[in-house]
């Protein structure tokens, strides 16, 4: 006598029985299929209900109205919006701070992203080798990204002064004259990214879950083959933990697109001076055209370019990520 496994076809369990035999009383056509419990749909929608409505109320409601208000000219002090067409987004082309603010957002996302992508990876794989003071060090990494941003950017208003700060202090004792990072345009938007630095713990923390997820085999048998250290890092570790880090660069870039309370506060909170025109970023201006010009209709408008950019990076980043990402249920 021979046994074999039962297939996944085979395998009927008493629930299932039951579901057919009152499917039949009630008239049903004979096949097992699994109805939801409404009472436990209903439960669900009532959790989740807060969450629905303030995000129809602040999200959605906000989106439809914006959208609204950029083919208009808004006026807050009489809450009237006064139809004007496709001119706000007319002078979108017009405006030369426009395309400043956003060639100045763009070049710091492709700074920042592969930076912060590098330094949380190194950071992750460091504490996955580790056997002592793992938890300590993870929690000690991961506590900046809890600082407020406002708290970050003014110590390292005072780390990054060109003639007093400790960053420059550092590098003159192996003789080297740190610049003046916040008064040089050259150096304002690495200033900003060595700041978003201080902040990834968070990416941090995903890629060490990743890596824990490797299956350690693999690397017994790459050992055995004498595979080394930097194939085992290309041919194991990065395409094993591919799902994360396309999740990070997707994360990360629309994060680096919406750059502002950082530049806002080393640059821009002293509205009785003029700051450097390398320190405008995208949403600096739409926040300056809309609380301070109080040209709601344009900042809207410029909103709404923001929205498309980003939709437009995200879908070919997924495209071309895609190709690449390795996902445990594909052959």
């Amino acid at each position: 006598m021979s046994f074999r496994p039962a297939t996944a076809t085979e395998v009927i369990t008493t629930a299932d029985i039951d579901g057919e035999r009152r499917g039949r009383r009630r008239g049903r056509k004979p096949g097992f299929k699994q109805h939801y419990n409404k009472r436990e749909a209903i439960a669900g929608y009532l959790f989740i209900s807060p969450w629905i409505i303030g995000f129809l109320i602040f999200t959605a409601f906000s989106m439809v109205y914006s959208l609204y208000i950029s083919f208009s000219n808004y006026s807050l002090a009489t809450n009237v919006a006064t139809p004007a067409g496709i001119d706000n987004y007319a002078e979108l082309l017009q405006d030369p701070k426009v395309a400043m603010s956003l060639g100045n957002t763009l070049f710091y996302a492709v700074l920042a992203v592969p930076a912060e992508i590098i330094v949380a990876l190194l950071l992750a794989m460091l504490l996955d080798k580790m056997t002592r003071a793992k938890g300590f060090l993870r929690t000690v990494y991961y506590l900046p990204k809890m600082t407020p941003a406002v708290a970050t950017a003014t110590v390292f208003f005072l780390l990054l002064n060109g003639n007093t700060g400790a960053v420059n202090k550092f590098l003159a004792l192996f003789g080297i004259q740190g610049p003046q990072w916040l008064v040089d345009p050259a150096w304002i938007k690495p200033s900003i990214v060595i700041m978003t630095l201080w902040g990834v713990g968070g990416t941090m923390v995903i890629f060490l879950a990743a890596l824990k997820s490797v299956p350690t085999e693999l690397y017994e048998v790459a050992s055995i083959d004498g595979a080394g250290a930097f194939r085992k890092f290309f041919r194991i570790t990065l395409p094993m933990i591919s799902g994360a880090l396309f999740f990070n660069v997707i994360v990360l870039s629309i994060a680096a697109f919406q750059v502002f309370d950082q530049a806002y506060v080393l640059f821009w909170n002293n509205q009785s001076q003029s700051s450097s025109d390398s320190a405008l970023f995208y949403a600096i201006y739409i926040f300056q055209q809309a609380f301070q010009q109080f040209n709601f209709g344009f900042a809207a408008a410029m909103a709404w370019l923001m929205f498309v950019i980003i939709m437009i990076i995200t879908v070919i980043q997924v495209k071309v990520g895609n190709r690449f990402v390795y996902y445990e249920g594909d052959r």
